[in-house]
């Protein structure tokens, strides 16, 4: 799935939250954090913290991977 916003990112995080079964407090403190933050990422705030962001992708399973038009690393040649 393309993210091409908050509010798409949320969704996913929450889709996949539901997916397995777990609440919003369930999965906030298996996540290591905050039940308001965890919500405010569901709903798409654009303030959340990257690196909380992140710790929660990687909690549930989200992998994140970032493609970038016009650049190559030493890998793509």
């Amino acid at each position: 799935m393309e993210i091409k916003t908050s509010e798409s990112l949320g969704i996913v995080v929450r889709t996949k939250r539901k997916e397995d079964g777990l609440t919003l407090h369930d999965a906030a403190a298996l996540c290591g954090v905050s039940h308001v933050f965890l919500s405010a990422l569901e709903n798409g705030k654009e303030s959340v913290q990257l690196n909380k962001v992140l710790q929660v992708a990687a909690c549930l399973g989200i992998e994140i991977h970032v493609n970038t038009r016009g650049w190559e690393t030493k890998d793509d040649e």
